[in-house]
C-alpha cells in the first residue's frame, strides 16, 4: 500500500494543534523567534522531527519542515528549501545543530 504524502501545511497544522506554535525565521545567521525576536544559535535548537517534500509537478520544488524545541522551551516549526533552491547559509545553520540535539526518531520518513 502506498503511503499518502501530506502537504507541509497539513503537518504544520497538526503540530500547531500539539502546541508547536512558535514561528521561526532564519535571519543574520540565527533562527529568530518571530514573536520574541530572540536569536537562537544551533546549540540551542533541538529537532523533534523533520519531514521532506518534493513538489509533485516540479521535482526542484523541495523543502524540509523542521519541528523544533528550544533550550528555553519554545516549540514551533520552520520550513526551508533544499536542493537547487536552498539558502546555503540557512542549510549550514541546520548542519551546525549538534547531532545529539536531534531526536532519535527525528526522520519520520524512516519510521516503520
Amino acid at each position: 500500500m502506498k503511503k499518502e504524502q501530506k502537504h507541509e501545511t497539513d503537518y504544520i497544522r497538526k503540530y500547531q494543534e500539539e502546541g508547536y506554535t512558535a514561528n521561526f525565521l532564519f535571519e543574520n545567521g540565527c533562527l529568530l523567534d518571530s514573536e520574541t525576536k530572540y536569536a537562537y544559535k544551533p546549540e540551542e535548537i533541538f529537532i523533534v522531527a523533520h519531514h521532506r517534500y518534493e513538489g509533485m509537478s516540479d521535482p526542484d520544488d523541495m523543502s524540509i519542515l523542521y519541528i523544533i524545541e528550544t533550550g528555553d522551551q519554545k516549540k514551533g516549526t520552520h520550513l526551508i528549501g533544499y536542493g537547487p533552491t536552498a539558502d546555503l547559509e540557512e542549510a549550514e545553520f541546520f548542519k551546525d545543530i549538534p547531532e545529539e540535539n536531534y531526536s532519535v526518531n527525528a526522520d519520520v520518513q524512516k519510521l516503520t
